[in-house]
């Protein structure tokens, strides 16, 4: 991507969350209860540790799942739209 692909937007960064909105602007990790790498190590350490009750771990689960489904989401869209620009 670096090599080949420069948007003003990105600001000088190739991370997902800064390359996305440039490309996919209707993809948006606001307002998830996970939204970001830094929110997610954070969730996995707290189910690794331990200590949560049997709900909490079913909500942090379901939060992971619905972050690495977004971003798996985002790295197709962002495919998609990288396909069109280039055809």
């Amino acid at each position: 991507m670096r090599k080949h692909v420069h948007y003003p937007a990105f600001a000088g960064s190739y991370s997902l969350k800064d390359v996305l909105p440039a490309i996919v602007p209707e993809m948006s990790y606001e307002g998830m209860a996970v939204a970001d790498g830094q929110q997610a190590g954070m969730a996995w350490e707290s189910m690794v540790r331990g200590g949560l009750d049997r709900a909490e771990q079913e909500r942090t689960k379901k939060a992971l799942l619905d972050y690495c489904g977004q971003d798996t989401l985002a790295m197709v869209r962002l495919v998609e739209a990288l396909r069109l620009v280039s055809a």
